[in-house]
């Protein structure tokens, strides 16, 4: 699982800096969440390809997490995309867009399915045979939403030196990775326990921006292996982050101890401070395990 930042800085694009998109590689998918502008851009660097993204993720309707969404759509039409495009966002998504393809006279030839978002308590909004992803209410000043990503590990690992020494036939190996017993030709049976070992554990990652400072997020967030929190603010102005419904550092690491995550990743910075530095060391006196997004930078997200 890997996780690219293609901009984490809030509020407006400046020369060195972009607002808030990222892309999570998790088993063989390229979700790309939020979409701010310069995204197409941050892409092209990252070396993604644009072909590979089939889902993408808006937090919210404010410009510094969508207004890319529309040139990218359009950006696919002009590359003769032919796969089905599917947005995930909060209600409304879909009306804006199509206004937007509307007015200029832009149509997909490619199939674009929204998926419009309004519940307020955590749900399930893809699955697949390797893959969930759920949605984390958040408390912002308009509805917003983060995203959990959780593999589901279920093929167990096949034992090669056990599998040859009983001369086992390969069409029987799918058998043993979804935990069945082999019967031999002489009717013994050998155990699966035999057969294969245990399947790497599960990995995950929680996604939430923007938010004010909410523990209601915590069991929704239990444990995973890296989080994304919001930390628009450094303590000394922790007056604007409760009034803008924003975080500071020390709230977003407050909220990983509580919530036991292996990893804090910071990010979502106001403009207005000169060096990030700073988000990390208040972090860290509340939480050990900081790292400090920024536009570029990958994240491989470990197993445990």
């Amino acid at each position: 699982m890997k996780l690219t930042i293609l901009g984490c800085y809030a509020a407006t694009p400046r020369t060195l800096s972009n607002p808030t998109s990222q892309v999570l590689e998790i088993k063989n998918h390229v979700f790309l969440i939020d979409c701010a502008e310069g995204t197409q851009v941050q892409l092209r660097k990252s070396k993604v390809k644009f072909s590979k993204i089939n889902h993408i993720f808006i937090s919210h309707l404010h410009g510094d997490h969508f207004y890319g969404l529309v040139g990218l759509i359009s950006t696919f039409m002009l590359l003769n995309r032919e796969s089905d495009l599917h947005v995930y966002g909060p209600k409304g998504i879909k009306e804006i867009i199509l206004l937007q393809l509307r007015a200029s006279g832009s149509y997909t030839g490619y199939s674009l399915f929204f998926h419009e978002l309004e519940s307020k308590a955590s749900e399930v909004i893809f699955e697949d045979e390797k893959v969930r992803v759920s949605t984390i209410p958040l408390n912002h000043r308009i509805y917003t939403n983060g995203y959990l990503f959780e593999e589901k590990n279920k093929e167990r690992k096949l034992n090669i030196a056990a599998v040859e020494e009983y001369a086992i036939d390969k069409v029987y190996y799918n058998k043993i990775k979804y935990g069945g017993d082999i019967t031999l030709e002489d009717g013994r049976v050998i155990s699966n326990a035999e057969l294969s070992f245990d399947p790497a554990v599960a990995r995950s990652y929680a996604y939430c921006s923007d938010t004010l400072y909410d523990e209601r997020i915590i069991p929704l967030i239990e444990g995973v292996d890296l989080l994304y929190h919001e930390s628009t603010f450094l303590e000394k102005e922790a007056h604007l982050a409760e009034k803008t419904m924003h975080s500071t550092a020390k709230q977003a690491a407050t909220i990983a101890s509580k919530a036991n995550v292996r990893q804090l990743a910071l990010g979502h910075y106001s403009t207005r401070y000169g060096s990030i530095d700073g988000f990390q060391s208040e972090a860290e006196t509340i939480f050990p395990k900081v790292w400090l997004a920024d536009d570029g930078k990958e994240f491989e997200i470990p197993l445990r």
